[in-house]
């Protein structure tokens, strides 16, 4: 039987968030719209946050309440704080992903306040969509360098105590190599023994889609990716985009994983995004295209 390899489409939140054009809410909510013909079942739609700080991700409730509903689709919001959780239970998402993150260099920076500020936060997050939580700099800090297994530890055995079952790693900028991937996994998997285990990576230093192979043969069923392979920080120095979706969907495709994406559609959904920002897709699929070539 076909292993089913779910891919986290994050390209309308972490894709755009950084970028120097700002979409309208018109069309990010076509890009949506796109990307679930595509195939994409589970999206990170919008983004809870100060819209001053980041206007890249403003209109969040306008974007879900625009959204058809639809029970096979999980459209999700990411969430900061307490004020983001409280727009994310109002606006109606499907989920809510709460980012914490494994250094407090990174923490001040980018939601103005600790690892341990954060993590007392979590209890109050209640009556509101299921919370996924994801594990900002896993693998490296822009402010303080290396990161300790002991930190991501301490984030992942609190997320787990509280109740959440499902854990993201995410390689915020890209520093990450597969044999770190697979070492970081065991940890976090003794941490929270029976969590749902999700990667992130970003492809800064050209090594992410060796990161998600190596996420994959350590058992992990969950990738998150990006369309065209937009996507950096605002507040992580040097970050830039994620994998791409189309080159993470072309290599699971060919090894027989099932991803439920059509690839074709993918490409046509980064070559017209990337249009709207005035850049090139950065994915090698965009450029070569996928295998076997189309005579017709």
């Amino acid at each position: 039987m076909t292993r089913r390899i779910e891919i986290v489409e994050v390209g309308p939140r972490d894709g755009l968030q950084n970028e120097a054009v700002v979409l309208p809410v018109e069309a990010r909510i076509e890009l949506i719209a796109r990307l679930e013909a595509a195939g994409a079942r589970r999206i990170e739609a919008a983004s809870f946050v100060n819209e001053r700080r980041v206007p890249q991700m403003a209109g969040a409730e306008a974007i879900l309440a625009a959204l058809p509903r639809d029970p096979s689709r999980r459209r999700v919001g990411l969430v900061l704080n307490q004020r983001g959780w409280d727009r994310a239970v109002a606006s109606g998402c499907d989920e809510a992903n709460v980012v914490i993150t494994a250094t407090d260099g990174f923490g001040i920076a980018n939601q103005g306040t600790s690892r341990a500020e954060q993590l007392a936060g979590l209890p109050a997050m209640k009556n509101g969509p299921p919370i996924t939580l994801t594990i900002a700099v896993t693998f490296g800090c822009p402010f303080e360098g290396e990161v300790s297994e002991g930190a991501v530890r301490e984030v992942a055995e609190e997320a787990y105590r509280l109740g959440i079952r499902e854990i993201a790693l995410a390689d915020t900028i890209g520093v990450a190599d597969p044999w770190a991937v697979r070492r970081r996994i065991d940890v976090v998997r003794k941490a929270a023994p029976d969590a749902q285990l999700r990667a992130h990576f970003h492809n800064t230093r050209n090594t992410g889609i060796a990161n998600a192979f190596a996420a994959v043969e350590a058992g992990l069923d969950r990738l998150d990716s990006s369309v065209g392979g937009l996507g950096g920080c605002p507040f992580a120095p040097g970050a830039t985009g994620n994998i791409a979706t189309e080159d993470l969907v072309y290599m699971l495709d060919r090894a027989d994983f099932e991803t439920g994406y059509e690839l074709g559609a993918v490409i046509d959904t980064a070559r017209w995004v990337c249009g709207l920002l005035g850049k090139p897709p950065a994915s090698a699929l965009s450029r070569a295209g996928g295998f076997p070539v189309s005579r017709a």
